[in-house]
């Protein structure tokens, strides 16, 4: 049977150059103020502010989501909130198909999304990116949106285990 497997990460270039400017601003306000009065702080300080500064907007690049269709069901992990894949098995799944979606709209960002404090009836959000996403629908009522950014092969695959969804109809 046919594989799908995808790995994201928080590369975009318009969140890359946000974080630069939000690091970049706050340091040289740092270092200008140890610049003009060096008994402000000690180096000490100093060294350990911009690098938590630093170490603290670079953990968004740490996140990945990991998705993998097979024959056993669709599985994702969003490190590191999940360190093993979780698994939603064929048999659990109402209806499957990928859909255009509105990040900021349908679900308030990218992320792990949804829940109590979002549009409960969209479900939950598992994405980094874009506006393509695997929508499940499960038989127990709730919905789950995968990001990805390989439509054509997620539509592929699904079609491709279609039997398996229809079976457990």
């Amino acid at each position: 049977m046919r594989v799908f497997e995808e790995e994201q990460r928080f590369n975009q270039v318009w969140l890359i150059v946000l974080i630069l400017v939000s690091v970049f601003i706050p340091l040289i306000i740092i270092v200008i103020t140890y610049l003009k009065d060096s008994n402000t702080f000690t180096v000490n300080e100093l060294l350990l502010t911009i690098g938590s500064i630093v170490l603290a907007s670079g953990v968004i690049f740490v996140f990945k989501l990991s998705t993998r269709i097979d024959e056993k069901g669709i599985h994702y992990k969003f490190f590191p909130f999940h360190w093993m894949y979780k698994c939603i098995q064929w048999n659990d799944i109402n209806k499957a198909h990928v859909r255009h979606y509105d990040a900021l709209n349908e679900y308030g960002g990218w992320g792990l999304k949804g829940g109590a404090l979002w549009n409960k009836e969209k479900g939950k959000a598992i994405n980094v990116s874009g506006s393509i996403g695997i929508q499940l629908e499960l038989k127990t009522g709730k919905k789950v949106l995968i990001g990805t950014q390989q439509e054509k092969d997620a539509k592929n695959v699904l079609a491709n285990y279609r039997t398996k969804i229809d079976h457990n109809v």
